[in-house]
């Protein structure tokens, strides 16, 4: 059996306590350091990664890059309004616009720049009324270099004057908007959260000192995350919006861990133990679990590697950093503390908690309660869970547009004109590349091919080397304008542009790119866009879904096999955390899918779901719902060998000893559900509350990953730990425990013993706030009377 255990932890602690000030002086170094150097991380992150890199459409949008200046689709749209009374074809608001596109195109970094006027009076690109006319331009490089250009074009192109009004919008400047609005949005959600958390903690530990441990080490995992993350990027693309998972989870994690450490330190004061001993014997235990933990955690992670998108790769660099740290300061860092303070870890003290016996207190009732009737609690908690995951079976999944802004922003005003009054959608143009075909030499087969793709359903416009094409109206040959069309042409390829006049991120835009693609064409061609982009990005994460489960599964089962040596205890753990997460997802569809509450949270329901958060929120929450997992059952287990079989007459009847083991099995649930159940119960509130302060965001995807991490984590901690495990270890009984013989074997070579050889505590003088030693007027049983003098009592 692997010795991580006992006796290497104890060690771990007594050189914890020996060296606790050269520990937290090291600690304070490297916050410093790591604060220093990765303060600034978000403005080295990337505001993109949702490209998927071995599908079509990002290699034909490479390729585009790579051999055409003026290629790919429009990221920058400028709305020109004429003033009231003039129209876009009046000559002087015609020389306007021109001058507007002119001035456009000479701007560093802009490969093309088009407009209404400058196509010869393109009819998709003006409105009905003729009000309202398109300039459209594309702007190369990073996405953190768009953002930057648009930090100088945003402002200088809204505009008003020479009979006309300029408003910005396009991609460019949305995703602009989105990443200071998430900045904003991280620092307002810090505000929220810490005076919130703090509160809580002093209300849960009673005491100043004591709540002010949760944070410090929250600090350290966030600010040593920023840091890993910082040189990960040195040689990966990162998401800047991992710092958000970076700042909920850390804080989260350091509150469990800290709860769980610290409750155990003092129940070890309780006891009578000396400081030193108590710490020897909480980092046995509770720090034991807390690693443990931190290492399920950030195994859930990992299956976000899987998948091709830089985006959710981001998300597993700071789960799995911000985890590891966070179980690292915990069990090192914080027991220092705990060494320096001793008894002080209560000074402050603004209420005294009420110790009660293990046997009165309220999780202890609850789950006798449960464990009497398993069956009804367990069908009717189920069929609640069931009930509200129904609506997850209509989940549509889709890519995050300028409607994840607020409609008061002006990006998103831009594009709600251009989505109600404009029949061509420019920026979710389509790009058919096809490589090695000269201009040319195929003309008439390109104009065949384009004509033919501007007869489609959901089509407005096709641009191609040998002209313009409108599904409705006349076609508008290349050398009416030449110099617009030889964007299309180089020595040795083409592509088309193909506008559409249904929405880019949508089932119709998807269906337009499954018929451009279908479409017989003359030669090999290659599909990129907004929408291309969106059947590519669905396809690849539906092909990693089912190995990045099976990984989630195994690493789990694994783990916990590992830890407690049942293979019932494992499986019964993913089927409820799957089942918590149903009906989570279910309320994410009804809520933000189908927009029943957008009014009260302030966001526009697209009728889909961000087709990343859905798998991010299951990795993660999966990991919190282990976490609470493994708290419990440790206790539960650690009770379950501490009371040990009862020695039986030979003559005793079967019936005896069967008797005899259930009554040890519940109480053993009984007792690690009340051990652990305020501390689960305060950890999943506390947490909840980190995660709640992110549906303050004005964006809507990071208000549905902060509203479906609140709900999963508040449903996991009262619902499946307080109703369906004590419910299932009851029916279950010692077969909990089970596994088969050759399992038994592999456990017993490298398992992780749940035996822990706990230092003895050695009574000086009476424990602080003893407990009584007489419950119902018979002695305890979890605690043996105190002889008179000195006593040793071996736990």
């Amino acid at each position: 059996m692997v010795q991580t255990s006992p006796s290497a932890l104890i060690r771990l602690a007594r050189v914890i306590v020996r060296r606790r000030r050269l520990i937290l002086v090291a600690a304070v170094v490297a916050f410093a350091l790591t604060g220093m150097l990765g303060g600034g991380v978000a403005s080295k992150l990337s505001s993109g990664g949702f490209d998927d890199p071995g599908a079509e459409s990002t290699k034909a949008q490479h390729y585009l890059d790579s051999h055409f200046t003026e290629a790919g689709m429009p990221n920058i749209l400028l709305l020109v309004t004429a003033d009231p009374g003039l129209s876009v074809d009046d000559p002087a608001v015609a020389a306007t616009g021109q001058a507007i596109t002119a001035e456009l195109g000479q701007e560093q970094g802009v490969v093309f720049a088009a407009s209404y006027w400058s196509t010869g009076g393109a009819p998709p690109l003006k409105t009905a009324d003729g009000h309202r006319a398109l300039v459209f331009a594309r702007l190369e490089g990073t996405s953190n270099e768009l953002n930057k250009a648009m930090d100088v074009l945003g402002p200088r192109y809204t505009r008003s004057g020479d009979g006309v009004t300029v408003a910005v919008g396009g991609f460019g400047e949305i995703f602009r908007e989105v990443g200071h609005t998430i900045e904003h949005d991280l620092v307002r959600a810090e505000m929220i959260a810490l005076p919130i958390t703090l509160l809580l903690l002093l209300l849960v530990f009673g005491s100043g000192v004591a709540a002010l441990l949760p944070l410090a080490i929250g600090a350290l995992s966030i600010v040593g995350t920023f840091f890993v993350l910082l040189v990960i990027n040195r040689f990966t693309e990162v998401s800047v919006f991992s710092l958000n998972l970076t700042t909920g989870m850390g804080l989260g994690l350091a509150i469990d861990y800290s709860l769980f450490i610290v409750s155990r330190y003092r129940e070890e004061l309780r006891s009578g133990a000396e400081p030193e001993i108590a710490i020897e014997r909480t980092v046995a235990t509770a720090g034991r679990t807390v690693a443990f933990s931190a290492l399920t955690v950030a195994a859930s992670l990992c299956a976000l590697l899987v998948f091709p998108l830089a985006f959710l790769k981001s998300f597993a660099y700071a789960g799995i950093a911000v985890a590891a740290l966070a179980g690292l300061y915990a069990v090192v860092v914080l027991p220092a503390l705990l060494a320096v303070l001793g008894r002080r870890v209560d000074a402050l003290t603004i209420r005294r908690q009420a110790v009660n016996p293990p046997e009165e207190g309220f999780w202890h009732n609850m789950a006798l309660r449960v464990m009497r009737r398993p069956i009804p609690f367990a069908t009717a908690a189920i069929v609640v869970l069931l009930i509200l995951g129904s609506p997850a079976l209509r989940m549509q999944l889709s890519l995050p547009d300028d409607r994840v802004l607020p409609a008061s922003t002006p990006a998103r005003q831009v594009s709600d004109i251009i989505r109600r009054e404009f029949p061509s959608k420019e920026a979710g143009a389509l790009s058919v590349v096809a490589p090695g075909i000269s201009a040319p030499a195929h003309a008439v087969e390109i104009d065949t091919y384009a004509k033919q793709l501007a007869a489609l359903a959901g089509v407005s416009r096709v641009d191609a080397s040998t002209g313009s094409y409108l599904h409705d109206g006349p076609s508008i040959p290349a050398d009416s304008n030449p110099a617009l069309y030889t964007r299309f042409v180089t020595e040795d390829s083409t592509f088309v542009s193909v506008i559409p006049s249904v929405e880019p991120l949508s089932d119709q835009g998807e269906q337009l790119v499954k018929e451009v693609r279908a479409a017989p064409a003359p030669f090999k061609v290659q599909v990129a866009g907004m929408s291309a982009q969106l059947v590519d990005s669905k396809a690849g994460l539906f092909s990693k879904l089912p190995l990045a489960l099976l990984i989630i599964a195994a690493i789990t089962f694994v783990l916990m096999f590992l830890m407690f040596g049942s293979v019932v205890v494992p499986a019964k753990a993913v089927v409820l955390n799957l089942l918590s997460l149903s009906a989570t997802f279910g309320a994410m569809v009804w809520i933000f899918q189908e927009g029943h509450l957008s009014g009260a949270l302030n966001f526009t329901p697209t009728g889909a779901l961000d087709s990343t958060t859905p798998i991010l929120m299951f990795c993660v929450a999966f990991g919190m719902s282990m976490d609470y997992e493994v708290m419990l059952l440790s206790r539960i287990k650690e009770e379950h060998d501490r009371t040990g079989d009862k020695p039986l007459s030979p003559t005793a009847h079967p019936s005896e000893a069967a008797a005899w083991r259930r009554r040890r099995n519940s109480r053993s649930v009984a007792l690690g559900l009340e051990r652990t159940g305020r501390i689960v119960t305060a950890a999943a509130l506390l947490m909840s509350m980190v995660f709640l302060a992110f549906a303050t965001s004005q964006v809507t995807f990071i208000k549905l990953f902060g509203i479906g991490l609140a709900l999963a984590v508040l449903m996991d901690a009262f619902v499946i730990r307080g109703m369906l495990v004590p419910a299932f270890m009851r029916l279950a009984g010692e077969v909990n425990w089970w596994a088969p013989k050759f399992l038994r074997r592999v456990h017993d070579r490298i398992g992780i013993t749940e035996h822990v050889e706990l230092p003895e505590i050695v009574l000086r003088e009476a424990p602080q706030n003893p407990l009584p030693t007489l419950v119902n007027g018979r002695p305890r049983r979890d605690r043996p009377l105190h002889a008179a003098g000195r006593e040793k009592i071996k736990v």
